[in-house]
């Protein structure tokens, strides 16, 4: 199922460059590069497995993480405080 992944330019914050990191990607953090718009706004597109449920979170120049406030959903982290958010297929 082809998923597409979009960061607001006003969550973005003036961000150089951002990734997508998750479960569908053991949370490796630099796999998923996503491609900057002229707006400032982010957007990458994955192949992932319908009939799942993966966390992910967004990193912002490698060093700020945000959620997708458009999430399905939102799960604790083992981290702490924060959350992942959730998509559902």
């Amino acid at each position: 199922c082809k998923v597409t992944f979009k960061i607001s330019e006003e969550t973005a914050i003036s961000a150089k460059k951002a990734h997508i990191v998750g479960e569908f990607n053991n949370w490796a953090l630099f796999t998923h590069p996503m491609k900057k718009l002229k707006s400032g706004a982010f957007t990458t597109t994955l192949d992932l497995e319908k009939g799942r449920e993966y966390q992910f979170r967004y990193l912002l120049d490698n060093k700020n993480w945000e959620n997708d406030a458009s999430a399905d959903g939102f799960k604790p982290t083992p981290f702490g405080d924060s959350k992942n958010s959730v998509i559902a297929l």
